[in-house]
């Protein structure tokens, strides 16, 4: 249980990352006044586990907007923190904070940083996306280790690349439709995965906005060469309204259903 939750645990952080953050085709003409969101959202989500007990609460995800302090560029931060029942049962826990600095014209990504604790494992890391170059460097550093050398890895990007954070806001720009499909160049700790996508319906879901209509998209990001190489599947609801916020998700794997669900957001 415990090895199959540390593949999984960039979806418990960012339960639509892997199908949004490859959204690559956004229109770098689209202003800032159209975007869906702004500083100040702030929204909150819970993550569940079901499989012999129903629904038992895994953790806390939090993504937070705002400005770089020079106020050029977007500053978007995503926490997620085990809560005792995954600690209790698994005898796991965990805690990552990422911080995604992304480009406030051309919505691109352009460094993430992240500290990421799994149990006693401790690393930090930051990767910067060099579009000169085509390349993204990742660096990984290990605190409790500071004399070990860091871990390095570099890979080809193209003119538009995300990280997990920039992606999941990319995906809010895009007009979805049912039947659409997207190819999507993702990059995670410096390396780079194509996923494809496909938007399969439009449905009507229970949330903490009230009932809403969705589009139901659903990545292919388990398998051989994908970014998990596990059988599973994931399908995500984004609501079809002027805030294209992501409502829910959920994850189908051998250690059970994972269901992702929004419980707040700011401003209201």
């Amino acid at each position: 249980m415990t090895r199959f939750l540390r593949t999984t645990l960039p979806l418990l952080l960012t339960f639509c990352a892997l199908v949004l953050q490859g959204f690559a085709q956004t229109d770098g003409k689209r202003v800032a006044e159209k975007r869906p969101f702004a500083p100040g959202e702030v929204l909150q989500y819970e993550a569940k586990l079901s499989k012999i007990i129903r629904g038992i609460p895994v953790g806390n995800l939090t993504f937070t907007v705002s400005n770089t302090p020079d106020n050029g560029n977007y500053l978007i931060k995503a926490d997620a923190v085990s809560k005792g029942s995954l600690l209790s049962i698994a005898r796991y826990s965990f805690l990552q904070k990422y911080e995604s600095t992304i480009g406030f014209k051309d919505f691109r990504a352009l460094k993430t940083t992240k500290h990421d604790v799994q149990k006693d494992r401790i690393r930090d890391s930051e990767a910067v996306f060099d579009y000169g170059d085509k390349r993204v460097t990742f660096v990984e550093t290990n605190p409790n280790e500071p004399m070990k050398p860091p871990r390095k890895i570099a890979s080809v990007i193209p003119d538009q690349a995300h990280d997990i954070i920039s992606g999941i806001y990319d995906l809010r720009l895009l007009p979805l439709a049912v039947g659409k499909t997207f190819d999507l160049t993702v990059s995670d700790s410096g390396l780079v995965y194509q996923i494809p996508v496909k938007v399969t319906a439009r449905e009507l879901q229970k949330t903490v906005l009230g009932k809403v209509w969705c589009f139901r998209v659903e990545p292919d990001v388990f398998g051989p060469g994908r970014m998990i190489e596990k059988e599973g599947s994931m399908m995500i609801w984004i609501t079809d309204d002027a805030r294209r916020i992501p409502v829910r998700s959920q994850i189908n794997a051998a250690i059970g259903r994972i269901e992702i669900k929004l419980k707040s957001v700011k401003p209201r």
